[in-house]
């Protein structure tokens, strides 16, 4: 078959027609058949839009760059259920194929594939329309017989899976049939195909996901903050704040804005809503009218209550959250309050919601508290916005930090932080730049470089350190530090995949090497 890239056909009108035949699909009952359709990725997210499509009656092209034996698996379960072809491999991938000899009239990418891949590129010249899965998941969600539910959509630089779960627990507290999808748990696709249907979806939406995103109506949205994250995908930080104001776009009841960051609240200013639309703040504060805040250790409500103008109602203790409560845990809930109240739940189903909750792991998760010294996990601080929340919370703090830079800057998460530093203990293949902060605005700090790799004997053979190792030596080098009152906290503001498959393998690999370490200790004092 020939795979060579498709002209520029742009202009042209069966090009034209095209673009109208998609925007007529808007359910499940629509015109899919022989819809000619090419989909980047077999895992998850590719595999659940291939399956999709298929089952819709369209000819699919699956292109993925993996070809190992989950990929080769999943390719012929997909060629089981219709799928047309499958190209595995590198170069393949980078090919925009023809569809039955013909070119393609849709893409549905992937959240990793970036919008300069040359496939994409090569379609976007090309005039080819694409989707993400959660623009193909809104367009087949009405499906007759089945109830369709409302979205709620979160985003985020941090915190987007914490609001997301509080959002589920809140609908499900109310006795909806409700659950979390998108960018967490069961793929949007999968969500909306089930038999039964959902009253309500809480959906959590990358910035990658929102970039493809066009059609999205929900009842309420929330960009909970905005910080410095994925310019390697985006190009710019510019670009990258585009795509989180796009979850505010067609909101039906209210935009959700953090009252405490100026930038989300000039994303709703900026949005196109649905007439009606309101824009309700969320504050660690007093609330001003129109918002959900916090006042004497309990959250309440001044936006959707008639008596708004000069009363609030309670919502529910920060007590009912969890046991360990930083700020940024509290703002969460009252963004998740403030989406929910905007659906129509009662106060009591945001407080039982809440205390359903159970902080998601790896999240300023308390590790150990042993000789005074609070062990903390905070893994999935994989960027400097995330792991400034973590720092805010302790005082005096040994940090754990380093990985992956993904191209961002620490001076101002060191300069924010310096007077609450102990001492740092660096991981990562390359934490240069982390280093180079600490040097500028924490000088006085002590840093210590562990996991780096070694060299033999000669000093001509580096042997690289990852994982488990990695870990064992920074918990070490941090309890040698540590003394009565101190906070050992790992939270990286890195990514991990330099020396960690993920960072739920950095944070069990710290949990484990802390409780090896109490262990060790609690043997030997009993042996002396």
């Amino acid at each position: 078959m020939d795979r060579s890239t498709v002209t520029d056909t742009a202009s042209t009108p069966a090009n034209h027609a095209v673009s109208g035949r998609l925007d007529g699909l808007t359910r499940w009952e629509a015109d899919w058949a022989g819809l000619r359709v090419v989909v980047t990725g077999i895992t998850k997210t590719g595999f659940s839009a291939a399956d999709t499509l298929a089952e819709l009656g369209a000819r699919v092209v699956v292109v993925a760059a993996s070809d190992d034996d989950a990929a080769r698996h999943a390719a012929d379960t997909l060629k089981m259920v219709g799928v047309h072809e499958v190209i595995l491999g590198e170069a393949g991938s980078t090919v925009l194929p023809l569809v039955d000899g013909e070119p393609a009239e849709l893409v549905v990418t992937s959240p990793g594939y970036k919008p300069s891949h040359p496939l994409l590129a090569a379609a976007a010249h090309a005039g080819i329309p694409i989707w993400g899965d959660v623009e193909l998941a809104w367009r087949v969600r009405i499906r007759e017989g089945r109830r369709t539910a409302e979205w709620i959509t979160i985003t985020g630089t941090n915190g987007k899976t914490t609001t997301t779960t509080m959002v589920e627990h809140m609908l499900q507290a109310a006795g909806l049939r409700a659950i979390a999808a998108g960018n967490i748990g069961t793929p949007i696709l999968d969500a909306v195909r089930d038999p039964d249907g959902w009253d309500a979806l809480a959906v959590e939406l990358s910035s990658f996901q929102l970039h493809w995103t066009r059609s999205l109506e929900p009842v309420s949205s929330v960009c909970l903050n905005l910080a410095e994250d994925h310019v390697d995908w985006h190009g710019s930080f510019e670009a990258y704040a585009a795509d989180k104001a796009k979850v505010y776009a067609n909101t039906k009841v209210a935009c959700v804005y953090n009252a405490e960051q100026i930038e989300t609240e000039r994303m709703v200013e900026g949005a196109d809503v649905r007439e009606g639309c309101r824009a309700v703040g969320f504050t660690t504060g007093m609330p001003a009218i129109s918002m959900v805040g916090v006042v004497e250790g309990l959250i309440v409500d001044r936006a959707f209550i008639a008596e708004r103008k000069d009363s609030a109602v309670e919502l529910a203790h920060v007590s009912d959250i969890a046991e360990l409560v930083p700020r940024h845990l509290v703002a969460n809930a009252a963004a998740a309050a403030a989406l929910v109240r905007a659906y129509g739940l009662t106060p009591e189903n945001v407080r039982d919601g809440l205390r359903a909750f159970e902080s998601s792991e790896h999240r300023i998760q308390p590790v150990a508290t042993s000789g005074g010294i609070l062990w903390v996990n905070d893994s999935k601080a994989t960027n400097p916005h995330a792991a400034s929340a973590s720092l805010a919370a302790f005082k005096p703090v040994i940090w754990i930090a380093g990985g992956l830079s993904k191209g961002v800057e620490y001076d101002e998460l060191v300069r924010t932080h310096a007077g609450r530093l102990k001492a740092v203990v660096l991981i990562g293949e390359d934490s240069s730049a982390l280093a180079g902060a600490l040097s500028r605005h924490a000088p006085d700090v002590p840093v210590i470089e562990t996991g780096r790799a070694q060299t033999d004997k000669e000093g001509m053979v580096e042997t690289p350190i990852f994982g488990d190792v990695v870990m064992a030596q920074a918990v070490a080098a941090a309890a040698a530090l540590a003394a009565d009152g101190d906070t050992v906290l790992m939270a990286p503001a890195s990514a991990s995949m330099d020396q960690f498959s993920s960072y739920a393998h950095r944070g069990q690999a710290f949990i484990d090497a802390v409780r090896e370490l109490l262990e060790r200790r609690a043997s030997a004092n009993k042996e002396s």
